[in-house]
């Protein structure tokens, strides 16, 4: 874990229903489960020693628009997209997972604690472009890309919020 936190992580995201998702839950893995959805994380592999059955999953087809503002919980984090950017639904969730795991190293333990309790809440949102400046120099936790696929290696592509996005501006969904 240490050698892949080190390096350029590589976050690759798949979808999976039924069939798929048995397969895809008997590997090692932990699973959390949301309101309407369930993600499932796996250890670090290099990209040529993924399992079979996730490999040939997709993520293609995936909606991400979600019609509820952020609410006003400063315990949920929120992670603001570059509104710049046109990421396809893999590459935002992609940065979505990276800035929860941003979000999680912030924390204290008992934060931590708190966050899991809750359930892992995380509210991911394209910021206004009047505030994304703003909040690109806030001294929160920036995800900035590698280049490995459709972003321009170094580009920040969000800014993870978490409870200290209480004291910036609010940017609009």
């Amino acid at each position: 874990m240490r050698d892949w936190q080190d390096a350029r992580i590589r976050k690759v995201v798949r979808r999976a229903r039924g069939a798929e998702w048995r397969r895809a839950e008997a590997l090692p893995g932990i699973t959390v489960t949301g309101k309407s959805a369930e993600v499932r994380v796996f250890p670090p592999v290099p990209l040529d020693a993924w399992p079979k059955d996730l490999a040939r999953l997709q993520v293609s087809g995936t909606e991400l628009d979600d019609p509820e503002p952020p609410g006003p919980d400063p315990a949920q984090p929120v992670l603001w997209l570059n509104p710049e950017l046109d990421m396809s639904a893999g590459k935002a969730m992609a940065q979505a997972g990276h800035g929860a795991q941003l979000a999680w190293w912030e924390l204290s333990a008992a934060e931590r604690a708190d966050w899991r309790d809750a359930g892992f809440p995380l509210a991911v949102r394209t910021a206004d472009p009047a505030s994304w400046r703003e909040l690109t120099v806030s001294g929160l936790p920036l995800v900035q890309d590698a280049g490995f696929t459709e972003i321009a290696p170094g580009l920040t592509l969000a800014v993870e919020g978490h409870h200290r996005v209480s004291s910036l501006p609010h940017p609009q969904p």
